[in-house]
């Protein structure tokens, strides 16, 4: 596996740890910037929606540089938008960081997606992809935990700090281990090129999947804490460490279907929505049950945002590999974030916690619908 793909994945991991902060500073930054708690949890949603919409957007303006420059140039964006939130003094000028820090975090994977395509043979690309998102699913595991210990021990300013670093890091990482490539115009796809293939339906019904796949995932995810404490009865403190045997599930997860995605494309994506209806479905049934929770917990860690690498293997086959196309997949599965936080807010008003488990089976049910067209396709050459 080439070098730069694990470095792709330090600046994933770093922009990750910069979009999951808040939720770990909650308190701490509603003092701190005299604000309430719900405005707070505003800066959550704030972020995806500027990964959602503005991505794309800055993605198109960095597609005339070539890949090393542009990352450079996102990386830029981020820590600019990251030391304006650790400096912040006021509620809006926190809004402004984080919608800055969530078009350039967008961007960002959508260029390191292409790269890593770039870099390897067809064959290998939903490996080399899975390497770099482990940059995300460490970001969950260790990035979270970390900013959250050190805003909790040093003000939650520091936490931004420590992110900073982690940015600068990754800066020097990809000036010393990405190689210098053309541009994809450069190798034949235009702008013009890029965009056309957005006609083709094929690409927007693999949009579609990926949306239902992390919506279903997220609808669960967001929840956790409150279901494992109020329905479980877990102490506060017994929560972390559940989210740390998570995230390593995720890991792990993510590391067998970066193995599988490239021959087994559509096959991954069925197994892991089939696995996690019944996670999900379990996890609602049983969720008063310990033992059963955090098994099935588990379960949809191994099986949920593991996807990325079959789903980015898809879109890719089904449009391209260039930067536009990554990042707009990008969009919609940050779509499916705000779909499944957002609808399971609501239903856990109405419903109780429970609630958001069975709209992610449901979704996750859907997801299952959206590949049956695909599945009586004849594979690509090199699925099996």
């Amino acid at each position: 596996m080439p070098r730069a793909v694990y470095v792709l994945a330090i600046g994933i991991f770093a922009m990750v740890t910069g979009e999951f902060v808040v939720a770990g500073l909650m308190p701490q930054m509603a003092a701190g910037l005299d604000a309430t708690i719900p405005q707070i949890g505003y800066l959550i949603t704030t972020f995806a929606v500027a990964m959602a919409v503005g991505g794309p957007f800055l993605t198109v303006a960095v597609l005339k540089l070539r890949p090393k420059p542009a990352l450079l140039v996102l990386i830029g964006v981020f820590l600019t938008g990251n030391l304006l939130a650790a400096t912040a003094t006021s509620y809006g000028a926190m809004v402004v960081a984080r919608v800055v820090t969530g078009v350039a975090a967008q961007a960002f994977f959508g260029v390191a997606i292409s790269v890593c395509s770039a870099l390897t043979r067809e064959e290998v690309r939903g490996r080399a992809v899975a390497v770099a998102m482990n940059g995300l699913m460490l970001g969950t595991l260790l990035g979270l935990p970390m900013a959250t210990f050190i805003g909790g021990h040093l003000g939650w300013r520091a936490a931004f700090w420590a992110i900073t670093a982690l940015t600068v890091l990754a800066a020097a990482a990809v000036v010393v281990g990405v190689p210098r490539l053309e541009r994809p115009g450069a190798a034949g796809a235009s702008f013009r090129d890029e965009v056309r293939v957005f006609r083709a339906p094929r690409l927007w019904s693999a949009l579609a999947t990926s949306t239902l796949i992390i919506g279903a995932t997220f609808s669960a995810f967001s929840y956790f804490n409150p279901i494992l404490t109020e329905v479980t009865g877990f102490e506060e403190g017994t929560v972390p460490v559940l989210l740390v045997a998570y995230g390593a599930a995720t890991v792990i997860g993510n590391t067998v279907v970066g193995r599988l995605a490239d021959r087994r494309t559509v096959g991954v994506q069925v197994a892991g929505l089939a696995l996690n209806v019944l996670f999900l479905s379990g996890f609602a049934l049983l969720a008063d049950v310990g033992a059963a929770a955090v098994l099935l917990m588990t379960g949809i860690g191994l099986v949920g945002v593991t996807m990325n690498p079959a789903m980015v293997t898809r879109v890719q086959r089904a449009g391209n590999a260039g930067p536009l196309v990554n990042t707009v997949h990008s969009s919609f599965i940050t779509l499916g974030i705000i779909i499944g936080s957002s609808v399971g807010g609501v239903l856990v008003g109405a419903y109780g916690l429970r609630s958001p488990l069975w709209l992610g089976a449901a979704l996750a049910v859907l997801g299952l619908l959206s590949l049956l067209p695909e599945s009586g396709r004849r594979r690509h050459p090199i699925e099996v």
